[in-house]
C-alpha cells in the first residue's frame, strides 16, 4: 500500500508542477508585445491542452508503473494488452470521463480517484487562465480601437 501512495503523490507533484511551469511559461509569453492576440490566444489554448496531454501521460506512467513494476493491481474490462490502454484510461479519469470499459482492480482505484480530483484542478486552473488571457486581449482591442 505505500508503494502506490508514493506513486500517486509522485503523479499529483509531477503532473501540478508541470502545469504550473507550463502555465508560468504561456503567461510570459501573453505579456509579451501582443500584435495578434487572435494568434496568440491560439498558442494559449494549444499550449494548455498539450500541458493537460502530457499530465495525461504522467498518471499513465503511474498506471504502467502501478500495474507492472509494482504489481498493485491490475485492469478489468474490454482490454487490450496495447501501452496505450494505460493512456486511453488516464484520459477518461482524467477528465472525470469515466466510461467504464476499462477500470482498475485492487490498489490502482487510487490512483485513478486521485487523478480525477487532480484533473479537475488542473482543468479549472487552465479555464481561469485562459479567461484571463482573453479578458486581457479583450481589453487591448478595445482600448486600440477606442470602443467600449
Amino acid at each position: 500500500m505505500l508503494g502506490i501512495v508514493l506513486l500517486v503523490a509522485v503523479a499529483v507533484f509531477l503532473s501540478t508542477l508541470f502545469h504550473y511551469e507550463g502555465l508560468r511559461l504561456l503567461s510570459l509569453l501573453a505579456n509579451a508585445d501582443v500584435r495578434n492576440p487572435q494568434a496568440l490566444m491560439l498558442v494559449i489554448i494549444f499550449g494548455a491542452l498539450a500541458l493537460h496531454i502530457a499530465e495525461i501521460g504522467i498518471y499513465a506512467l503511474a498506471y504502467w508503473v502501478g500495474d507492472v513494476l509494482i504489481d498493485a493491481g491490475q485492469f478489468a474490462g474490454s482490454r487490450t494488452t496495447d501501452s496505450l490502454d494505460y493512456f486511453y484510461f488516464s484520459a477518461e479519469s482524467f477528465t472525470s470521463l469515466g466510461m467504464g470499459d476499462i477500470f482498475p482492480l485492487g490498489e490502482l482505484r487510487l490512483i485513478a480517484g486521485v487523478e480525477a480530483l487532480n484533473g479537475l484542478l488542473l482543468i479549472a486552473w487552465s479555464a481561469s487562465f485562459t479567461y484571463l488571457a482573453m479578458e486581457r486581449f479583450w481589453t487591448l482591442q478595445k482600448s486600440d480601437k477606442g470602443a467600449l
